[in-house]
């Protein structure tokens, strides 16, 4: 490589470094405010995780101290009581209260408290359902076999996961009602639904062998029948 062109070579290197200097003056701000971003969203976001599981820890510790008491009155005022900005935690604190309100004998009481669960839409799906399950059970024969069904069908839909423990409350309505066969049918497919804990199908088949009708076992769920 010549002189001239080893010169030229150093002017052009020269050009691009002046123009990349000035570039970063011109729009260096932009770089700096990006990384200032980053940092922050990640800070804050380090900071609202913080937040939150110091929230679910204080209200873990409500509870606690509240269940500890020996007087079921007293647990159920404080569980009722208890603020939480989580309303997944509101709502458990409902249901524990309502627990309580029910071993004092006040189930009208737990009964409405369990309803404005129910009528909750801001809480997710699966705590007003079991918020209307508890209802259901609580008010039991107070309630017509006609709206106790309606109730229990209700919480049959996609998705729901108290779907089989609904279908038990329906067959014991079916036995009831006379509505033997409807009962047995009812037993028979929770035995034989992949879904369905041991308890559950235990259950389901001594009631069935109660009504004198012989279930239908699934494979390796013999055990669980005899025991």
């Amino acid at each position: 490589m010549s002189e001239t062109d080893s010169f030229i070579e150093e002017v052009t290197e020269e050009v691009r470094r002046d123009r990349l200097f000035g570039l970063m003056r011109r729009y260096g701000w932009i770089a700096v405010l990006a990384v200032l971003l980053l940092v922050g969203g990640a800070a804050y976001n380090e900071w609202s995780k913080a937040k939150t599981r110091a929230q679910a820890e204080a209200t873990g510790d409500a509870m606690i101290a509240a269940l500890r008491d020996n007087d079921p009155l007293k647990r159920a005022v404080a569980l009722g009581e208890l603020d939480s900005e989580s309303p997944g935690a509101r709502a458990v604190a409902v249901m524990l209260a309502a627990g309580e309100q029910v071993t004092t004998g006040d189930f009208d009481l737990a009964a409405k408290a369990l309803q404005t669960l129910v009528d909750d839409g801001e809480l997710p799906l699966v705590y007003r359902q079991v918020a209307g399950f508890k209802r259901l059970m609580i008010l039991g024969s107070d309630l017509s076999v006609e709206d106790r069904r309606k109730g229990y069908e209700a919480l049959i839909g996609p998705g729901s996961q108290l779907r089989l423990l609904a279908e038990e409350q329906l067959a014991l309505i079916d036995i009831e009602t006379g509505e033997t066969k409807a009962a047995a049918e009812r037993l028979q497919a929770i035995i034989s639904d992949a879904e369905a804990t041991p308890g559950l199908r235990q259950r389901a088949s001594q009631l069935m062998v109660a009504m004198g009708v012989e279930p239908e076992l699934i494979p390796g769920t013999q055990g669980e029948a005899d025991q």
